[in-house]
């Protein structure tokens, strides 16, 4: 924990399979929107959007993007974000498959953050619609440590690379 300090956090919601009390994925991400209130103030919350599936996903994912202020530091956040993923019903297996739900630290106010099991900025983050969408929506202006790019900048680029490089179907 931070102790007195707090933090703000940006992260990453998706989900592609039913939840047995809270149905379909849309209805599981607005779920555990909520549920996020209990680690901290959600001070911010993307719409809800239907994405198509990554990697040996098969089903659409619905993806959206909070931001949360809490008194956690970057490990102990994560601790938490993972319990808040197994009562939710998720159970760790393939990379990329059909999950219940998906909770990721994408960046934090605290600049980069690197240990074992967790980097922030996320990795990946630059380069998926389907987390720069949503988080453009709620922190445009936020600033990537890595390029110095905000959001809403980085959103752009990949826009632009998206429309200039021809699309190509993943193998089913």
């Amino acid at each position: 924990m931070r102790g007195y300090l707090s933090a703000r956090y940006l992260v990453a919601l998706g989900s592609n399979r039913r939840h047995h009390l809270y149905g379909p994925p849309r209805t599981v991400v607005h779920a555990a929107m909520e549920e996020l209130a209990a680690l901290g103030t959600v001070r911010a919350r993307s719409s809800v959007r239907t994405t198509p599936p990554l990697g040996p996903a098969r089903r659409r994912f619905a993806n959206a993007a909070c931001v949360l202020e809490t008194e956690f530091d970057p490990p102990a956040l994560l601790a938490a974000l993972q319990h808040l993923e197994r009562q939710f019903g998720r159970r760790r297996g393939r990379r990329w498959g059909d999950r219940v739900l998906d909770l990721d630290i994408v960046a934090w106010d605290g600049g980069e953050w690197r240990s074992p099991g967790l980097a922030i900025p996320h990795p990946a983050f630059r380069d998926r619609a389907f987390v720069l969408g949503p988080a453009s929506e709620i922190a445009d202006d936020w600033r990537d440590p890595v390029t110095g790019l905000t959001i809403r900048q980085l959103d752009a680029r990949r826009k632009r690379s998206a429309r200039l490089t021809p699309r190509t179907a993943l193998p089913r």
